[in-house]
């Protein structure tokens, strides 16, 4: 996917709007995670979180994507302080336009889940860097090092 044109989605988000990836006109970290309030999910939302006065010094924008509902977003929300959207993607639209969907193990069972990975879209809209199944420490810091090379 990287240096293509990022496919235009739609989702409902925390901030009370439907987020389109097209109307965004900054760059665009995504990270798409499993679930909320799991130990990995909430390390790297905090993380994120923690780092956000420095994306958002960059002018960029930062979005978490997961299959809960708005509802549990907001708990999710609300619980960690997230200054970002969080976007709900019940229907698995913009994970399957990333691929992100895939077959996992969980105590022994094969379960499709999303594969924990991160996009930055540019301004222009190009998937300009990936990282796929994402290990949560250190991965946030990696990310705003990227964006950082974008200026």
């Amino acid at each position: 996917m990287t240096g293509t044109p990022c496919p235009d989605f739609t989702l409902p988000g925390t901030a009370g709007a439907d987020f389109q990836l097209s109307s965004s006109r900054k760059p665009l970290v995504i990270y798409f995670y499993p679930k909320d309030n799991t130990p990995g999910c909430t390390n790297e939302s905090m993380a994120f979180r923690d780092l956000h006065p420095e994306f958002a010094a960059l002018d960029a924008e930062v979005v978490g994507i997961s299959r809960d509902s708005l509802k549990s977003h907001h708990n999710f929300k609300a619980k960690l302080e997230l200054p970002f959207e969080l976007l709900s993607d019940a229907e698995e639209t913009a994970c399957n336009l990333f691929g992100v969907i895939k077959m996992k193990n969980m105590y022994g069972k094969q379960v499709r889940g999303i594969e924990r990975s991160t996009f930055v879209i540019d301004a222009a809209g190009k998937v300009s860097r990936e990282w796929r199944g994402v290990k949560v420490p250190g991965h946030a810091e990696e990310v705003l090092a990227y964006v950082k090379t974008l200026k």
